[in-house]
């Protein structure tokens, strides 16, 4: 149920251009503050800053031309404006299911059933265990995704082929909302305040697939038809692995280029850090509290090992590569989880410890790994009275080498021309310390691939929120983008 807190403005045939999405200035070089991803923090008010966007941008030369709309640049604009209460309520719809990992399906059901509208046929491409655990760009797991399902729909063309394909991706997976208790309503009833729509996955990035889906019904309305395969894609476990991803790329879907509508504003992402997910078990005799002073404490050896690994976060951040050295911080050692003890009056015999660590792009996998081991090593060579037995290492969720595109790439241009025209100045291009399916796509499915999307704040945070005029922006792009990109007939 969509909740309305205060009346948003309708569009009309036409949008006002919103502040989000408003152009870069186009001083070669020009330096803009990063904002974290997806605009991780709120940044409050009625609207979003200016010539706001996640990420920090790169160094361009000369852009592309704008150029100038033409008359069914225009027409294409207006169809796409006047489905904006479609594409809302449709974002609304997936906002209010709950897709955190395992529950993925009630948001697919509203994919399909969006698909099945636009008159396209959805294809359910179902997660194989054993075909992933075979694949050398999937991450590791330990879950059970046998009932998981991608779903496709390819917009072939109506008659006769002459341009390039393409790939609109969005994963339909969103993290946990905890603490709810911090939420002021319930993270998984959307609702509107202003020209911002509220709620878990509002930003990352349910807008993104309410954008793809609302530029196609666009096209459609007008009677036009790709001339090359548009493949639109809603996929699972982009949030820990990637391996929705990786599964469309099994199942044999390519293209010439492909979007993921990725939250990060007025900019397309053409590089992206890799990430590693990894536990560290640390056991003990478990014991009487009364006997703790003579006993070793998992947790408490769990803490010197966050120390040790601390280290190999500035080991990573000394000396970054371009553009990560523009970054003050561009790599992040999280420490998301703890599980330990049960008892308050037993000293706790195991304590997992669960983190993330980015890398940059041409960073192997298994160098960040190794990094990891020979810390946890040294640490216990260094402390060995602090560890009952030898901490293990183990792996699951993400194992994601970064990725990175040519600014100069057809891609890049072509879809920095077809927004220029549109806003009458380029996009950004920008560097995210975040990790998207850009790196699957393009690395292990050989298609060029970025990320352009909405804007948004609060993303993985509480009081995640979308700018609603931005949405239907990115969806204006993205259907002019298939007219220049694919052709239309």
């Amino acid at each position: 149920m969509l909740t309305y807190i205060r009346q948003a403005r309708k569009a009309g045939p036409t949008l006002i251009r919103s502040t989000a999405l408003d152009p870069v200035p186009p001083q070669i070089g020009h330096d803009i503050g990063p904002a974290a991803y997806a605009g991780s923090q709120l940044a409050g008010g009625v609207a979003p800053p200016e010539r706001a966007y996640a990420g920090l941008s790169v160094p361009v030369g000369q852009p592309p031309p704008a150029g100038e709309m033409a008359p069914q640049d225009h027409e294409i604009a207006d169809a796409i404006a006047q489905g904006s209460g479609w594409m809302i309520e449709l974002l609304a719809r997936l906002v209010d299911k709950d897709t955190t990992l395992g529950r993925e399906e009630a948001g697919q059901a509203v994919i399909r059933d969006a698909l099945s509208e636009l008159g396209l046929e959805p294809v359910d491409v179902p997660m194989d265990a054993a075909a992933l655990r075979a694949h050398p760009a999937a991450s590791p797991f330990d879950w059970e995704v046998a009932d998981k399902r991608n779903v496709v729909a390819t917009w072939s063309p109506a008659s006769g082929f002459g341009g390039l394909s393409l790939i609109l991706n969005g994963h339909i997976d969103v993290v946990s909302p905890e603490p709810c208790s911090r939420w002021v309503r319930d993270p998984f009833t959307a609702h509107v305040e202003g020209e911002w729509l509220y709620g878990r996955g509002a930003a990352d990035m349910k807008c993104g697939l309410a954008a793809i889906l609302g530029a196609v019904r666009g096209l459609r309305v007008l009677g036009l038809s790709p001339r090359a395969p548009v493949h639109i894609q809603s996929v699972v476990e982009e949030e820990c692995t990637g391996n929705g991803a990786v599964q469309t790329v099994l199942a044999g879907y390519a293209a010439d280029a492909a979007i993921i509508a990725e939250p990060f504003g007025a900019a397309i992402t053409t590089s992206q850090v890799g990430v590693l997910w990894f536990d560290v078990v640390v056991q003990g005799p478990p014991g009487h509290a009364a006997e703790s002073g003579t006993m070793v404490s998992a947790i408490e050896s769990s803490l010197a090992l966050i120390q040790a690994l601390r280290t190999v976060e500035a080991e990573l951040n000394a000396s970054p590569p371009p553009p990560y050295d523009r970054y003050e911080h561009p790599i992040s050692l999280n420490v998301g989880q703890i599980h330990a003890g049960d008892w308050n009056s037993t000293v706790p015999g195991e304590c997992v410890t669960g983190y993330r660590i980015a890398m940059y792009p041409g960073t192997p996998v298994a160098d960040i790994r190794e990094r990891v081991e020979r810390a946890v090593a040294d640490a216990v060579a260094a402390q060995p009275g602090a560890f009952a037995t030898p901490p293990e290492v183990r792996y699951r969720g993400f194992a994601a080498e970064g990725y990175q595109i040519p600014a100069d790439h057809l891609l890049v241009q072509s879809l920095s021309s077809t927004y220029a025209r549109h806003f009458g100045a380029p996009p950004a291009l920008v560097a995210t310390t975040g990790t998207t399916d850009a790196r699957v796509l393009g690395v292990a499915g050989g298609t060029p691939t970025v990320c352009f999307g909405p804007y948004a704040e609060g993303a993985h945070g509480v009081g995640e929120r979308v700018y609603l005029p931005s949405v239907i922006q990115t969806a204006q792009v993205m259907g002019l983008f298939i007219k220049d990109w694919c052709g239309v007939t």
